[in-house]
């Protein structure tokens, strides 16, 4: 599919002042050369007017619609089949103190364009019609080689005009297993606190594409290092040197970047990033909640509820969708159930974890194993392949669906004579309890009727 794009442009371009004169630049170049999958996306930086070339695209049927243009910036995006197309021309910029918006944009060289670039692995280009790779700084090839992270320019000055390249620096570093060149680490070190001019929407969108790569527990590590993190995660920090009781080798940070490498995101509709959310937060309400006893006990009672409302109020600073919100903190808050089972557990208990669960149930499983491999081998733990056998036989006799109330509110309201209240979720809720505990069969109206009518004489 890419490689369809490119030969739709390098043919429709072909005997166009334009011909030789495109270049492919960033993370396809970079991810090419490394024999990384490729990108879904493109980008293409020219010394000439990319509104112009977006423009020509589309009047030549190349691109599939009229380009979205930015001119301030320069720069024009069309997609070419499934393929995104950002066009460039080739600026330099300055920036406001406040900002890391460019206050001031003009066109310029490829040499002066790659100067303003976040890294030097990603200042090389490919011409789009030779295929001839140029290194415009002469320094990018070397540090590819070298899996080294190094700005074009002096990294503070980089960093201070968008301080979101720290983010991604770390970012980089695990996904492409670079190091950051000293002095880049340094500078980051010395202008982590700038990232708070960065929107909070930027800093989640950074932050889930670190969350969704499998070594995201040592990005983790290197942002709690950097001082980044406390620029955005402040209800982490106390995580960090919290110790916990006999079933544990680790502080709870330490334990927590455990469970976020152990977990195990193959096969879920969840993604990888939300899952590994709910590991790194499952145990964030620990530091509220610690106690010891007369006897040097460590305890921590209610963590994983005091934990989903701080994972809930945290996720929606960064501006999470309020979807990813309830997801992530109802994980944090059921976390501990499965932990406890043991083969006494009734169906009726099991069906409750099946309903309290719904969707979440795999992806709950799934966290809670993150969970015990974090955790001492030595002690005894749940075992989980015998809790979702247990729920295959449960679900095999009965399912879900019918473990519900056989009265409805509607039913229940013009019954009784009630007006729409709190009241009528109660009697609905006791009754699908006692579906639940097998006391009550989901179509027997008859006993529905007495046990509700019971219910409302107590509460009279």
């Amino acid at each position: 599919m890419l490689e369809d794009t490119l030969q739709r442009l390098r043919t429709g371009l072909a005997g166009t002042p334009y011909e030789g004169k495109v270049f492919l630049v960033g993370g396809y170049v970079r991810d090419k050369l490394l024999g990384r999958p490729l990108p879904n996306d493109i980008d293409l930086v020219l010394e000439g007017d990319a509104l112009q070339l977006a423009q020509l695209l589309y009047e030549r049927g190349i691109a599939n619609h009229h380009p979205v243009t930015y001119p301030r910036f320069g720069t024009a995006m069309v997609h070419i089949g499934e393929t995104l197309v950002e066009l460039v021309t080739a600026r330099a910029e300055s920036y406001h103190d406040a900002s890391r918006k460019p206050k001031q944009v003009h066109p310029t060289t490829l040499y002066e364009d790659a100067l303003r670039r976040d890294f030097t692995v990603n200042t090389l280009l490919e011409n789009l019609h030779t295929g001839e790779i140029v290194d415009p700084l002469g320094v990018g090839l070397a540090d590819l080689q070298a899996r080294r992270l190094r700005t074009p320019r002096d990294p503070h000055a980089t960093f201070y005009e968008d301080p979101l390249r720290m983010l991604r620096a770390v970012r980089f570093s695990v996904q492409l297993d670079f190091t950051i060149d000293p002095s880049v680490y340094q500078a980051i070190l010395e202008q982590a606190e700038r990232l708070a001019i960065v929107s909070m929407e930027r800093i989640r969108d950074e932050f889930t594409r670190l969350m969704d790569l499998p070594r995201a527990a040592d990005g983790l590590q290197m942002l709690l290092e950097t001082r980044l993190l406390h620029q955005f995660g402040q209800p982490l920090l106390p995580m960090v040197g919290c110790t916990q009781n006999e079933y544990h080798l680790y502080d709870v940070w330490e334990h927590s970047l455990k469970a976020v490498g152990f977990v195990n995101p193959e096969g879920l509709e969840m993604p990888a990033w939300e899952l590994r959310l709910a590991a790194l937060l499952h145990d964030v309400g620990k530091p509220d909640t610690r106690t010891v006893d007369e006897q040097g006990g460590v305890h921590f009672y209610e963590h994983e509820r005091v934990g989903a409302h701080i994972a809930a109020d945290w996720l929606r600073s960064l501006r999470y969708p309020n979807a990813v919100v309830e997801q992530v903190s109802k994980l944090v808050k059921l976390h501990m159930r499965p932990g406890f089972y043991t083969p006494e557990w009734t169906d009726s208990a099991v069906r409750r974890l099946i309903r309290d669960a719904g969707d979440l149930l795999e992806p709950l499983l799934r966290l809670v194993e993150a969970d015990i491999k974090a955790q001492r081998h030595d002690v005894v733990h749940a075992d989980l392949n015998a809790l979702r056998a247990h729920i295959l036989r449960v679900q095999a006799a009965q399912p879900k669906e019918k473990w519900q109330s056989p009265l409805t509110g509607k039913q229940i309201i013009e019954r009784f004579g009630l007006k729409p209240s709190p009241l009528v979720g109660q009697i609905k809720a006791y009754l699908e309890e006692q579906v639940i505990e097998g006391k009550l069969a989901p179509d027997d109206i008859e006993s529905a009727w007495k046990l509700a009518e019971a219910f409302l004489n107590e509460r009279q």
